[in-house]
């Protein structure tokens, strides 16, 4: 008698001619991108306890059951050696398409990068990225994640009309996305009407475990990319790992519950989504049919032994210990650290500085002197030491470190922690290599460094991190300081809004507040802070205005030498504005820029400085300007910048003084729509 095959054998053939299946059909898909990271513990090393666990967690996918979300969450190990994975596909990807994706991806990921400790691939259908450290609910955008973009070759006609209607649905869907209002999580997709013979169609996701504000966040950081990537394009993405969105002139996905059509725009064709290939020859329609059905039958096929398989799968697995994946989030609901957990012992922080030697000093501020410090791990900090007879004292203290503990964005200094001992009020940030602004800005030398693309970038980072504090955060702060020694600049000139000591913080609901302590640098100050005591976020959009206005001039905002005469920059940007030669306001280092950019960035300056209140716009409004070139900027008013300079120094206005912190590759698009190129950023 023939002896028949055991479960367990049988088991793991189903499983594996699934697997391979699934494999196949995935075989002919092309990553868009890759990236593997180098972290601060460096490499792992073969037969390591990490690749022991990380091989557990990346052979754990391919033995899992897809799921309906196509988001998984997965970790393996203890302590240090933990790995961690998460995997995410697109919301209108089928889940057996979904699973063989992310089952490719592993495999790809593992084989490109083959002892980094971080590593993240993208598909076109789905994302896969492991590390060795906690990554779910963590908002990758803010901590300056790796991310890359493409583009559509192809150019549109109507460049104003395509803006606005561009402009309009992703808002849209970042409004729906970030809700999850949708069967389908962070995900929406949608047309909007740009001709009667044209629609934009467009796809936002974010990562299932972000937070709605997170998403938002997320998304909105991303599309300020759209006119350095993509102006003028008929297509273009932007892929984080947090988030990504996509928009092409012919639809690219499949119609699910989460599409929003706008009443203007033309009902979609109800036909399959574009197939990989591009060019026709003859009639295909019997061998399209044939092809279809092979298809469907192979995944029918698939789909059941998939299920099977499963179902044996399981049943043998139960009398084997289950190893569990550990889902851990770093932070608390919202990623909000306490002020407790950052506090440091003033030991540490004085071994640090090597006990405060002017060697380390790095400069001196209003309220004390900042320090450079290397921590034991060889961690560089920036430890600002508040003197004894400072202005700011405790209140102003708890205020900075409240405040920052609270905030987590690229353009914001982030808060390492803090010390109290004694008379000792120590707050220890990240250390920014470049130091403040204002030494480039303002330095003969130095200013050379700062090229218009540095500027540009310098103004947009600004102008993110004002709109984070104002409306993006779970808190509404006004920072009240906003002035070029407090914008530090890291290593790539990325700016970073610091010093917290003077900023006010607002209810969710609150738009505006007053005080009888006026506080701040006038030639920064918005004319009703400096003549009133009221405050709000229209106050930090002046002094953005006046940052706008130096940037781009090099001049300082007080008296400078125009020929015999002492002249303050707003009176001299607004006489040149008002006699057509706005231009002469630009540092001559820059005027070979580009003139239309350079324009709109003086207007959007002057629009920031008017005297009223109501006609200043709102940081949305302002970041909407510098990357929408479809947005219309009304014409500004006359700013009354001489009787605030003068008023606020009646009213003695405390001055702070300034302290310092110290690839291209070409692909073709795999759907057959376009042409790209893509650039890693």
């Amino acid at each position: 008698m023939a002896k028949g095959f055991s479960w367990p054998f049988l088991s793991s053939s189903l499983t594996i001619i699934t697997f391979l299946i699934l494999t196949l059909a995935a075989a002919q898909q092309q990553p868009l991108y890759h990236f593997c990271l180098d972290t601060s513990r460096g490499n792992f090393s073969r037969n390591s306890t990490y690749e022991t666990s990380l091989n557990r967690l990346l052979s754990s996918f391919s033995l899992n059951t897809s799921n309906e979300s196509g988001f998984y969450n997965f970790s393996s190990g203890q302590g240090s050696n933990t790995a961690y994975a998460i995997a995410l596909c697109r919301g209108d990807v089928n889940p057996t398409d979904c699973f063989g994706c992310i089952n490719n991806a592993n495999a790809e990921l593992r084989t490109r990068c083959p002892n980094q400790r971080e590593a993240i691939i993208w598909y076109d259908s789905c994302m896969f990225r492991y590390a060795d450290r906690s990554i779910f609910g963590v908002e990758q955008n803010r901590e300056g994640g790796p991310s890359f973009y493409m583009w559509n070759m192809n150019n549109v006609t109507n460049v104003d009309a395509f803006n606005q209607a561009l402009d309009s649905l992703m808002y849209s869907l970042i409004d729906t996305a970030s809700s999850g209002r949708t069967s389908l999580g962070k995900f929406a997709t949608g047309s909007e009407r740009v001709t009667d013979l044209q629609t934009v169609y467009a796809l936002v996701q974010c990562t299932p475990d972000l937070t709605p504000v997170s998403c938002r966040s997320c998304l909105t950081q991303a599309i300020i990319f759209i006119p350095q990537c993509c102006d003028r394009k008929q297509g273009g993405r932007v892929y984080s790992p947090s988030c990504n969105f996509r928009f092409e002139i012919a639809r690219f996905y499949n119609l699910t519950a989460a599409d929003i059509d706008t009443p203007s725009a033309p009902a979609p064709a109800p036909s399959p989504p574009p197939s990989n290939d591009t060019t026709t020859t003859g009639n295909k329609s019997d061998s399209s049919r044939s092809r279809h059905a092979i298809i469907i039958s192979i995944s029918a096929v698939a789909f059941a032994l998939l299920v099977l398989s499963s179902c044996i799968f399981i049943v043998l697995r139960l009398r084997k210990p289950k190893m569990i994946a550990q889902s851990e989030a770093t932070e608390a609901v919202d990623g909000i650290k306490t002020a407790e957990s950052l506090q440091y012992d003033f030991d540490t922080i004085r071994a640090a500085t090597d006990n405060f030697t002017d060697a380390h000093k790095l400069g001196q501020g209003g309220f004390g002197a900042v320090y450079k410090g290397t921590l034991a791990g060889g961690k560089l900090i920036a430890v600002k030491r508040l003197s004894t007879d400072s202005g700011q004292g405790d209140r102003e203290f708890e205020n900075e470190v409240r405040l920052m503990a609270n905030l987590q964005h690229r353009n914001l200094v982030r808060l390492q922690g803090f010390c109290i001992e004694g008379n000792e009020r120590l707050l220890i940030y990240e250390f920014v290599p470049n130091g403040s602004l204002d030494k480039f800005l303002f330095d003969p030398v130095k200013k050379a460094y700062l090229n218009w693309e540095s500027r540009f970038k310098i103004i947009g980072g600004i102008a993110r991190g004002l709109l984070y504090l104002h409306h993006d955060s779970r808190l509404t702060i006004i920072h009240r300081d906003l002035k070029p020694s407090n914008i530090l600049l890291d290593a790539e000139m990325t700016p970073k809004i610091a010093d917290f000591g003077m900023a006010r913080l607002c209810a969710a609901d609150q738009t505006q507040g007053a005080t009888s302590r006026i506080v701040g640098t006038y030639g920064y100050m918005a004319p009703e802070y400096a003549m009133q005591g009221q405050f709000s976020g229209k106050s930090d959009v002046f002094s953005f205005g006046v940052l706008v206005l130096e940037i781009l001039s090099g001049r300082k905002s007080s008296g400078f030498h125009n020929g015999s005469n002492v002249e303050d920059l707003l009176s001299f940007a607004w006489r040149n504005w008002k006699a057509g030669t706005a231009f002469d306001l630009v540092d001559p280092g820059l005027r070979d820029g580009p003139r239309t950019e350079l324009m709109r960035c003086i207007h959007i300056g002057l629009l920031c400085v008017q005297e009223n209140v109501a006609r200043r716009p709102n940081m949305g409004s302002v970041e909407l300007m510098l990357t929408s070139y479809s947005a219309t900027l009304p014409l500004p008013s006359e700013p009354t910048i001489s009787e605030i300079m003068q008023r606020s120094q009646d009213l003695n206005s405390e001055a702070t003084t300034p302290t310092r912190f110290g690839n291209e590759t070409s692909v073709v698009s795999e759907n057959g729509l376009s042409i790209t190129e893509l650039y890693p950023r």
